[in-house]
């Protein structure tokens, strides 16, 4: 990248300037560029990929503007730090940022909040609390997020400790909604077979 003066820029300054300058107008043509320095298509399976990540750390943000029990919102930040860092290891490819480590810290949390959970004997819903749905909400661009990098990674191969973290965070994401109903007063919302036959 070149200065208005078309003098070339040092690549320290050009760090400095993705953060403090924000229309670039490089992207006018329907390309963007990756961290590796190569461009792509903004409608490449890459840029979805990256794109819904970038969506589901939005939707955690929102749930973590809810009054939420400490250890779940000490969970979110947690995991909203591995997703940004998910968000770059899918903008250079080849790069391998999310660790088996991580993977088994989300498969430890999905064990400890559920353990104080009754059984599920029925399907549930998506609802009750305003934070429980923010919760299933954001299950579901998880699930999204999934099967964006699945598609990816039929073209481009992904390391595999990406694709489980994002599979077992889709899993917490369903426990948390049922914790946050109990801890906002109220029990799960149950699926009612035939209600409205």
């Amino acid at each position: 990248m070149d200065n208005k003066d078309n003098t070339p820029v040092q690549s320290s300054e050009r760090k400095g300037n993705r953060l403090s300058k924000i229309v670039t107008r490089t992207g006018d043509g329907g390309s963007t560029g990756l961290g590796d320095g190569s461009r792509t298509s903004k409608d490449s399976l890459r840029i979805d990929a990256i794109g819904e990540v970038d969506e589901l750390n939005s939707g955690l943000g929102l749930l973590l503007c809810e009054d939420l029990p400490p250890a779940v919102s000490d969970a979110l930040l947690d995991i909203q730090h591995d997703l940004f860092d998910l968000g770059g290891e899918l903008c250079l490819p080849g790069m391998n940022v999310i660790k088996d480590s991580q993977v088994e810290r989300l498969e430890n949390l999905v064990e400890d909040f559920n353990t104080d959970l009754p059984m599920l004997k029925e399907f549930i819903l998506p609802g009750g609390t305003r934070a429980a749905a923010l919760a299933h909400l954001s299950r579901t661009v998880c699930r999204r997020v999934e099967r964006s990098m699945v598609r990816l990674h039929r073209e481009e191969p992904l390391p595999d400790p990406a694709r489980r973290y994002i599979n077992r965070l889709s899993d917490l994401l369903f426990v948390l909604g049922r914790v946050l109903n109990r801890a906002g007063g109220r029990g799960d919302v149950l699926w009612q077979k035939a209600k409205n036959a």
